[in-house]
C-alpha cells in the first residue's frame, strides 16, 4: 500500500505536468517509441544559461574563497569566453574540448563558454595519471584542452595532438582567464545550437577496462537538468501543503563532488541556474571545512557520496557548528549504510534523502525521500518522475514479474545519445526497444521501491567512484613479474568497497606488495590501487573456459580480509 507521501507526491506531480502547468508534458521519438519530455525545458543548454541568467542577474551564484559572483557576472564572462574559443582558439561547432582542472569558478566557466560556442564540454576526470589522460583525450579526439597546473604537468610530454592550454585556477577569475579571453574577439558571433547537437562527453568506468566517453545531445542534459527540478518543485509544494512555512534562505549546496561527475554536473551545477542556486566551492573534500562551510554560508540543501554525510556524524566538532539551515542530507553514487539513515534523522536537523543514477542516463533514475526513506532505507526508492521508466529485466530483455530478480533499465528522454566511437558497446547497453542496461541487479517491491541486490558489471564502487576490475588487472599485468592478477571489491566501513586483488608471480620474491603498489601509483589513478594485495604462492584457479575463478577467489580473499579486520 502507498504511503501518505507517495500518494501526495503523485498528485503533486499530476499537478505539475499537466496542462498549463509548470513541468507540462509532451512528447518525443526515440528507438521507434514515444518518450515523455518537458516542454517548457529550454532546447538547449546556451538557452537555459542566457534564460535563467538573466532572470537571476544580480543573484548570488558561486562562493570560491573571498570570490563572490552573481548569476550576471558568470554569465558576461561565459559570453566572453565562448567568443574568445570561437575567433581565437579556432573551436567550431561539435569540436570535442576537455577540461582537466579541480573544481573552480573558471571550471564553470569555460564550461559554459565552450557549450555556447558550439563545442562539446568533454569532462576528464582530474584524478587521472598520465597514461589515463592520454588515453580519455585521445578517445574521444579533443582538439583542445583546457588544463590546471597540476594536470597540465601530468600531460605535458604526452605529444598529443590536442592543443593544451593551462589556466592557473587557484587564481582570482578574471586572472585565470585573461589569457584564453586575450587571444580572440569578445564581439564573435556565437554559432547556432539545436538541441539534437552533441554537448557533453562524460567518461564511465565500466567493466571492460579503459573509460568510455558517454556523450549526450543538448536535449538529454536540459531534459535531465528538468527531471531533478521537478523534484524539487514537488518537495516545495508538498512542504506548502503541509504547513511547512517557506525558507527565507536563498537556496544553496556546497559544491564539494567533482565536476566531472554527473551528480555535480547535473543536479548541483546545472539545476541551481533554475532556482537560483548558490554554490560554495570546495576544491578539496574536509568535513570540518564543510561544516564551517554550511554555518557561515546558510547552507539549505547538501549532496555527496555516503561517505560525507558519515564523515560529518562522527566529527568531534560537529557541535562547534550549526548546521540547522541545511534542510536535506542527500547522497548518490552508492548505497548509504541503513545505520547512518537512521542516525541523520536522530542527530542531524536536516532530513535523509538518496538518488540512484548513472553517468549514461544524465544521473536521473531513482530517489528516495525523507519518511519513505526511514521506512525503507535499504531501497534505492521510486522512479524519479516524470520522465522515469524503470523496468527490471532478464537476460533477454524481458521484464521480470515484481518481485524477482534481474537487471535495472532505466528508460528516459535524459538517456545518453552513444559512446563515442564504440556503436557496438552502445548497442551492447542499450535494448531493442530503449532501455539503457545499467549492469545492476535488482528488484521492485509492491510499492515500486527500487532494491539493489547485486553488480552484473565487473566493478568496485569505492566512496561513489566507479572502478573497473579489468582495468586494474590490466595495469597489474604492465609489471613483468605479475604472472596472473584478478582484482575484486572488499567490503571497507568507510568507503563501501575498496579494490583488493590476488597476484600470482612469475617467480616466488620477484616483486614485493609495497613494490607492486608503487607501481600501480604511476600508471592509474591513486583510488583505484588496490587497498590490500594477496601474493599467491600457486597459480589462480581457472574455470573450465581457462578464465580465472574470480568469484571463488573473491569470496576466499573477503573472507580471510574479514577475519583479519575482526582479528584487529
Amino acid at each position: 500500500m502507498k504511503s501518505e507521501l507517495d500518494l501526495k507526491m503523485d498528485a503533486t506531480m499530476a499537478a505539475l505536468t499537466g496542462e498549463g502547468g509548470p513541468l507540462a508534458l509532451g512528447s518525443t521519438e526515440r528507438f521507434g517509441r514515444t518518450l515523455p519530455m518537458i516542454t517548457g525545458a529550454p532546447p538547449t543548454l546556451p538557452a537555459y544559461f542566457a534564460h535563467y541568467s538573466q532572470q537571476h542577474a544580480a543573484t548570488e551564484f558561486l562562493i570560491a574563497g573571498d570570490e563572490r559572483l552573481t548569476y550576471a557576472d558568470v554569465y558576461g564572462r561565459a559570453q566572453k569566453v565562448a567568443a574568445a574559443l570561437v575567433s581565437g582558439h579556432g573551436v567550431a561547432k561539435g569540436d570535442r574540448v576537455g577540461i582537466a582542472a579541480r573544481n573552480s569558478t573558471s571550471w564553470i566557466v569555460l564550461y559554459m563558454g565552450i557549450l555556447m560556442a558550439g563545442g562539446v564540454a568533454t569532462l576528464l576526470n582530474g584524478w587521472w595519471q598520465s597514461e589515463e589522460l592520454q588515453a580519455g583525450i585521445e578517445d574521444v579526439g579533443c582538439t583542445l584542452v583546457f588544463a590546471d597546473p597540476p594536470r597540465c604537468q601530468r600531460i605535458a610530454d604526452l605529444g598529443l595532438a590536442a592543443t593544451v592550454v593551462e589556466f592557473d585556477d587557484l587564481q582570482p577569475i578574471d586572472t585565470a582567464l585573461a589569457p584564453i579571453i586575450a587571444k580572440g574577439d569578445t564581439a564573435a558571433a556565437l554559432p547556432t545550437v539545436g538541441p539534437d547537437d552533441h554537448a557533453t562527453i562524460l567518461f564511465t568506468s565500466g567493466s571492460t577496462g579503459q573509460s568510455k566517453g558517454a556523450l549526450s545531445t543538448h536535449r538529454q542534459v536540459t531534459q535531465g537538468v528538468f527531471n531533478y527540478l521537478g523534484s524539487a518543485l514537488m518537495m516545495l509544494a508538498i512542504g506548502a501543503q503541509d504547513g511547512t512555512p517557506a525558507s527565507p534562505l536563498q537556496p544553496s549546496t556546497l559544491l564539494n563532488l567533482p565536476l566531472f561527475h554527473v551528480t555535480a554536473e547535473v543536479p548541483v551545477f546545472l539545476q541551481s541556474f533554475a532556482i537560483g542556486r548558490k554554490l560554495v566551492l570546495m576544491p578539496k573534500w574536509n568535513a570540518e571545512e564543510a561544516m564551517r562551510l554550511m554555518d557561515q554560508e546558510k547552507i539549505t540543501y547538501f549532496v555527496g557520496v555516503p561517505l560525507m554525510s558519515f564523515e560529518i556524524l562522527n566529527h568531534p566538532n560537529r557541535h562547534k557548528y550549526d548546521l540547522s539551515s541545511v534542510a536535506d542530507f542527500a547522497a548518490g553514487g552508492a548505497p548509504r549504510p541503513v545505520d547512518h539513515v537512521n542516525r541523520i534523522e536522530k542527530e542531524l536537523e536536516g532530513k535523509p534523502l538518496i538518488g540512484y543514477g548513472l553517468t549514461e542516463t544524465n544521473g536521473v533514475g531513482t530517489g528516495n525521500w525523507r519518511t519513505n526513506y526511514l521506512a525503507k532505507p535499504n531501497s534505492a526508492g521510486r522512479p524519479s518522475m516524470p520522465l522515469v521508466d524503470l523496468a527490471i529485466l532478464d537476460d533477454a530483455g524481458a521484464p521480470v514479474a515484481q518481485g524477482e530478480r534481474g537487471e535495472v533499465a532505466i528508460r528516459s528522454v535524459a538517456c545518453f545519445q552513444e559512446y563515442w566511437g564504440k556503436p557496438d558497446a552502445t548497442a551492447a547497453a542499450y535494448t531493442a526497444d530503449g532501455y539503457f542496461r545499467t549492469g545492476d541487479i535488482g528488484y521492485l517491491d509492491e510499492d515500486g521501491y527500487l532494491f539493489i541486490v547485486d553488480r552484473k558489471k565487473d566493478i568496485i564502487i569505492r566512496g561513489g567512484e566507479n572502478i573497473s576490475c579489468q582495468e586494474v588487472e590490466d595495469a597489474l599485468y604492465l609489471h613483468p613479474d605479475v604472472a596472473e592478477a584478478a582484482v575484486f571489491g572488499l567490503a571497507d566501513e568507510k568507503y563501501g568497497e575498496v579494490p583488493g586483488a590476488v597476484v600470482h608471480l612469475s617467480k616466488p620474491g620477484a616483486v614485493s606488495v609495497d613494490e607492486l603498489c608503487a607501481f600501480l601509483g604511476e600508471h592509474i589513478a591513486a583510488f583505484k590501487v588496490p587497498q590490500r594485495i594477496w601474493l599467491a604462492d600457486e597459480a589462480l584457479p581457472r574455470l573450465g573456459t581457462e578464465k580465472i575463478d574470480k568469484v571463488t577467489l573473491r569470496t576466499k580473499y573477503r573472507a580471510l580480509a574479514a577475519r583479519e579486520a575482526a582479528a584487529a
